[in-house]
């Protein structure tokens, strides 16, 4: 009889513990719209984990190129990036997440590689 009660209690302490593991964090969407980032300047904070969450809502592929800033992260999720960890492509209509925790107060360029010539150009600034 007092053993389902204890599994109940056990299985709500595992739980807990589950939750607890799993890092809260910050989300800051961004679309990549045809030669423009929407918003195209970000504010982070020093030591914050942040979700950045992109999204293509552009007819073609784009990249969220920010090199130095990515060597300058934490990344929870580096298989997100390219081979040289300094952008994220995204094809038309697909979403990817990088989580993140930036430790270096500064300011950070950030440029579509492909249409930077276009002006698709933001920055990104850590406080």
């Amino acid at each position: 009889m007092m053993g389902l009660p204890l599994r109940l209690l056990l299985a709500l302490v595992l739980l807990g513990a589950a939750a607890r593991a799993e890092p809260q964090s910050v989300t800051l969407q961004v679309n990549l719209i045809d030669d423009k980032f929407v918003p195209d300047h970000l504010t982070l904070k020093s030591g914050v984990r942040y979700r950045l969450h992109l999204e293509n809502h552009g007819k073609h592929l784009h990249e969220f190129t920010a090199p130095t800033f990515f060597g300058a992260a934490e990344i929870d999720n580096p298989d997100v990036l390219n081979r040289e960890r300094t952008e994220v492509l995204l094809q038309p209509g697909e979403s990817k997440d990088v989580f993140l925790t930036i430790r270096r107060p500064g300011g950070y360029d950030l440029t579509c590689a492909d249409h930077d010539w276009e002006g698709m150009i933001g920055g990104i600034t850590v406080e």
